[in-house]
């Protein structure tokens, strides 16, 4: 595992690698969502499970929480220190973007402009708590309008939209698991895991 600041027009980021015994079959890189201080355990399980699986996986720190922030910027400003990272990362083969919560938001608004070959999204953040009128769907819909697949791992439970409410508005081609749990998903962190395998499994390699 390699640590590497890289630097961007918000400040910062952290870029943490974390390589596979062999060649990488593609890379694999994931944001961190808008709360607290360290990955969340449903996200290291999907680490783990992915370079077991001959993936380079990339957990990309956000600049406010590098530099000690409790609360994240706008989208915009998240936009643009994803993008740098994504801009200095190398390059090789299939690249998957993705992340939870925030990060997810993060990804599917940036897939096509770093020229991702598909997105994972944990926990999507499909609109506040109580607040299903404030739909953030056109945002899960950007990569399928660039011809990305898309997969959601979503709670059962989670107030930022049910399953039933994320299968409702899924764009073409776009797939998704329902695993136990509300928006935090650690204690489902192994089946979090596995479905992110099935669908690093169904993208199709690049040369």
């Amino acid at each position: 595992m390699s640590e590497r600041l890289v630097p961007t027009p918000a400040g910062e980021a952290r870029a943490t690698t974390t390589e596979p015994a062999d060649a990488p079959v593609g890379t694999l890189v994931l944001g961190h969502g808008a709360g607290g201080l360290r990955w969340t355990l449903d996200v290291t399980s999907t680490r783990d499970a992915a370079v077991a699986a001959g993936w380079r996986v990339v957990l990309v720190d956000q600049p406010w929480r590098v530099a000690g922030r409790r609360v994240g910027p706008a989208p915009a400003t998240l936009d643009v220190g994803w993008l740098a990272v994504l801009e200095a990362l190398p390059r090789a083969g299939t690249l998957v973007v993705g992340g939870r919560s925030a990060g997810a938001r993060v990804a599917c608004r940036t897939a096509a402009a770093v020229g991702a070959d598909a997105v994972l999204a944990l926990s999507f953040p499909l609109h506040p708590p109580g607040r299903p009128e404030r739909s953030r769907a056109a945002e899960l819909a950007r990569p399928a309008e660039a011809g990305l697949p898309v997969h959601v791992v979503q709670g059962t439970t989670d107030p930022f939209g049910t399953p039933d409410e994320v299968r409702a508005v899924l764009p073409p081609g776009a797939t998704l698991t329902s695993v136990a749990g509300p928006h935090a998903l650690g204690r489902s962190a192994g089946a979090v895991a596995a479905a992110v395998l099935a669908s690093l499994a169904a993208v199709p390699p690049q040369g």
